[in-house]
């Protein structure tokens, strides 16, 4: 039924019960699974040489980030048996580079945490698990987090 699943994560622990729930439909439908990381290279606005050193400092940082919780999917992936791609995408709006990702690779599904953000902090941060939703092609299972 599912042939390719896409996984966004993020380290935090919801993306992780995705990789999980990734896990056992990749299981259940001998699905490929690809993890992906997207990371903002462009959080700054600002001019000068102060501007260069902090986004070279960021990129860093959030490149290093991006591969560690992609190595703590691929190992749950690995106990479990499964084999995944995994890449590390640039992106400056998180949910189009999602997007974007899993139409280019073609997977026919989209499984992502939600942490559940409501209100003020909704408004404030956004949802990038409901743009996703919004904007993508192909079915999108979210997994709640507490």
């Amino acid at each position: 039924m599912f042939n390719h699943i896409l996984v966004p994560i993020d380290g935090s622990e919801t993306s992780m019960l995705a990789v999980s729930k990734a896990s056992g439909l990749a299981l259940a439908f001998g699905s490929r699974i690809t993890l992906i990381h997207v990371i903002d290279n462009y959080p700054f606005i600002g001019v000068g040489a102060d501007y260069a050193l902090g986004q070279n400092e960021y990129i860093a940082a959030a490149t290093s980030s991006a591969n560690t919780a992609l190595a703590r999917g691929v190992a749950a992936l690995a106990a479990e048996g499964l084999h995944s791609d995994q890449r590390v995408i640039d992106g400056h709006v998180v949910h189009e580079g999602i997007v974007d990702t899993a139409q280019a690779l073609g997977a026919d599904l989209i499984v992502m945490g939600s942490h559940g953000r409501a209100g003020f902090e909704r408004l404030l941060l956004g949802s990038v698990t409901q743009r996703v939703l919004q904007d993508a092609t192909m079915p999108v299972l979210v997994v709640k987090g507490g």
